[in-house]
């Protein structure tokens, strides 16, 4: 017998209130969601482990996201946010020694933002703390089962995107 989650109780307290309910797409949904709201628990402590705020972690992120090098303006439109908002985030960052800026090489009036070692470690760490979980929750299917949820998954993206458009990143 199949083990029982928290959706399928939820499924059946709703399919006599709503006849017409897809048991199927109910639990699929909810449990997206409810798989969703745990995954972002988990970022946020170990956002916490880490003494990142959700800001300085985006951040970095991105500059990561980089190859750990960067414009302040490329930094600014991968965040999209304003410069001046960008330049408070990364005095922050440098304050802790997470960042530094350099003249650009390229171009003397230019500054690029680097990572240092310590703002790639703790990157890294708040990472693996996330990948881990996931790890964790995934590892419970066998690699060809993780394949085909991929597919299904991306097929159920390519529909959503499609018609929302923006927000996706």
């Amino acid at each position: 017998m199949q083990q029982r989650d928290w959706t399928d109780g939820h499924v059946e307290r709703w399919k006599p209130v709503l006849p017409d309910l897809d048991p199927d797409v109910e639990g699929a949904v909810t449990r997206m969601k409810k798989l969703g709201v745990h995954l972002r628990r988990v970022r946020e402590q170990s956002l916490v482990d880490f003494d990142l705020d959700r800001q300085e972690f985006d951040t970095l992120h991105k500059l990561a996201g980089r190859g750990g090098k960067a414009a302040p303006s490329e930094l600014a439109a991968d965040l999209d946010l304003a410069p001046a908002s960008v330049t408070g985030r990364l005095d922050a960052l440098e304050r802790r020694g997470f960042v530094r800026r350099r003249t650009s090489t390229a171009d003397r009036r230019r500054v690029d933002v680097e990572l240092t070692e310590e703002g790639r470690s703790t990157w890294t760490g708040a990472m693996e703390f996330l990948g881990d979980e996931e790890e964790r929750l995934l590892g419970v299917l066998a690699k060809d089962e993780r394949v085909l949820l991929n597919d299904m998954l991306r097929r159920i993206m390519v529909v959503a995107e499609h018609k929302g458009g923006a927000g996706w990143d």
